[in-house]
C-alpha cells in the first residue's frame, strides 16, 4: 500500500507542491541529492574518489518530449565529461542516463534521436576513460530500451544496462545479457507495474532479485549489484567466492546518502564500491521512487525531517 500510495505521489503535481514548498524538505534532499550543479557532483565524486569508492552519476531529470529538452539534456551530459576530464576525475566515472532525456519520448521519431543523442555521449564517454549506464524505467520501455542497448553496443561495448528484478521477464533478460563484456546493474525496481508483469508483494521481489543475481554472478559478465539489502549483500559475497569471481569482476552500488558506513566497510575489504551519484533541480520523483521501492529509505527520510525540524 506504501509502495503504492508513493508511486501515485511521484506523479502528482499537487504532492509534488506540497513536499517542494515545506521549508524543510531542501535541507534533507541534500542528503540524498548531490546537488544542482554538475560541479557540486564532481565535488562528491572527489571525496568518494578518495576513500577509495566510484561514481556513478546522473542529471536528474525525465523531460525529453520535444527536441530542446532531449538536445538540452544530452549537452549536459557532454559538458559533465568535459568538466570531470578536466578536474582529473573522468577515469572511472559512469554516467547514468534516462532514456526518456534524450528524446524516446518525441513523437515522431523519438527512439531514433534517443539512439543518436546516447551515441554522442558514450563517445565522448570513451575518449575521456568513462562508461554509460543506460537507466530503466517504466516496464513498457523494456524491450525497446534493450534492443536500443544492443544496437549502441556494437560500437560502443562498454555500455551497461540496467535489470530490474521485480519484473517477471527479467530472469531471461539476465540470461541474455549475462555474457562476457556486458555490464548489468541489477536493481529491485521502483516503477509501478501490474501484477501479471512484476512481483508485486517484497519477499517476490527480493526472492527475484536472488534469483537474478545468480544468474549474473555464474555468467561472463560484469555484475553490478545494486542494494542495500544485508542479505543480497551476503549472497553476492557467497556467489563471488562460489563462482570464483574476482573482487575486480564485479561492483556493488549503493545510493548517495544511504548506508555510508557500508559503503566504507566494503571498500575497505577490497570490494569495488560504486555509489549512485544524483544531481539537478529535479530530484522529487526521484526521492519518491527511492521511498517506494525501500521502506527503510521512506524511514530515514522522516527520521531525517525530524531531526531538521
Amino acid at each position: 500500500m506504501i509502495r503504492r500510495v508513493l508511486l501515485a505521489a511521484s506523479r502528482s503535481a499537487r504532492a509534488r507542491e506540497f513536499v517542494v514548498a515545506t521549508p524543510v524538505t531542501r535541507r534533507v534532499v541534500d542528503r540524498f541529492v548531490a546537488g544542482e550543479r554538475p560541479l557540486d557532483a564532481l565535488e562528491v565524486v572527489r571525496g568518494l574518489a578518495g576513500e577509495g569508492i566510484l561514481a556513478t552519476v546522473d542529471r536528474l531529470g525525465e523531460r525529453g518530449a520535444d527536441l530542446t529538452d532531449a538536445r538540452e539534456a544530452t549537452t549536459a551530459y557532454l559538458g559533465l565529461l568535459d568538466l570531470a576530464e578536466d578536474a582529473g576525475l573522468a577515469a572511472g566515472l559512469d554516467v547514468s542516463v534516462k532514456l526518456s532525456a534524450l528524446g524516446r519520448l518525441i513523437p515522431c521519431g523519438g527512439w531514433k534521436i534517443c539512439y543518436d543523442n546516447a551515441a554522442e555521449i558514450c563517445a565522448r564517454a570513451a575518449v575521456v576513460g568513462a562508461t554509460v549506464t543506460l537507466d530503466a524505467e517504466e516496464h513498457t520501455t523494456i524491450e525497446p530500451a534493450l534492443r536500443l542497448l544492443t544496437d549502441l553496443r556494437r560500437d560502443h561495448p562498454a555500455t551497461g544496462a540496467v535489470l530490474q528484478a521485480y519484473l517477471r521477464r527479467t530472469e531471461d533478460d539476465c540470461r541474455r545479457f549475462a555474457v562476457a563484456g556486458a555490464r548489468v546493474r541489477l536493481c529491485k525496481g521502483a516503477y509501478r507495474a501490474p501484477r501479471d508483469v512484476a512481483w508485486t508483494h517484497r519477499p517476490e521481489a527480493d526472492a527475484a532479485y536472488a534469483r537474478c543475481l545468480r544468474i549474473l554472478m555464474a555468467g561472463d559478465g560484469y555484475p553490478m549489484v545494486a542494494t542495500h539489502d544485508p542479505s543480497l549483500l551476503a549472497l553476492a559475497e557467497r556467489l563471488a567466492e562460489e563462482h570464483g569471481r574476482a573482487a575486480s569482476s564485479f561492483e556493488y552500488q549503493l545510493l548517495h546518502g544511504i548506508r555510508p558506513h557500508e559503503q566504507l566497510r566494503l571498500a575497505s575489504i577490497g570490494a569495488q564500491v560504486r555509489v549512485y551519484l544524483p544531481y539537478g533541480p529535479d530530484w522529487y520523483p526521484y526521492l519518491l521512487r527511492r521511498m517506494a521501492e525501500r521502506p527503510a529509505n521512506l524511514a530515514l527520510f522522516l527520521r531525517a525531517l525530524r531531526s531538521q525540524a
